[in-house]
């Protein structure tokens, strides 16, 4: 699933201070973006930028088409591998179209 890559990039440079809060708030439910943000001074301790090396879905639920997806990957920080997943979910949204994909719970190991 194209948007759990790309979302999942974005956080982690949201962390690293590699870019402004602001491009992540649209793609996270409102209490997360706080619990994000607050990971921030954790990594400034850490060495080196988090890369984000695989990631995979899967539906979670039996919807036809999937309103939920369940996502997984690793992502490294210097030398060590890490662990995060998260689930998406279709919300509704403002604009063209009626629905969006938003991130709904969020672990980042």
């Amino acid at each position: 699933m194209v948007f759990a890559d790309a979302a999942l990039r974005r956080v982690l440079e949201v962390i690293d201070g590699r870019r402004s809060a602001a491009h992540m708030y649209p793609l996270l439910a409102a209490g997360l973006a706080e619990s994000v943000l607050s990971a921030r001074a954790a990594a400034a301790v850490r060495g080196g930028p988090a890369t984000l090396q695989r990631v995979r879905a899967r539906p979670a639920g039996s919807a036809e088409p999937a309103t939920a997806v369940e996502a997984f990957g690793t992502y490294r920080r210097g030398r060590r591998t890490h662990a995060l997943a998260c689930r998406i979910e279709r919300v509704a949204a403002t604009g063209p179209e009626s629905t969006a994909w938003q991130i709904v719970a969020l672990h980042i190991g």
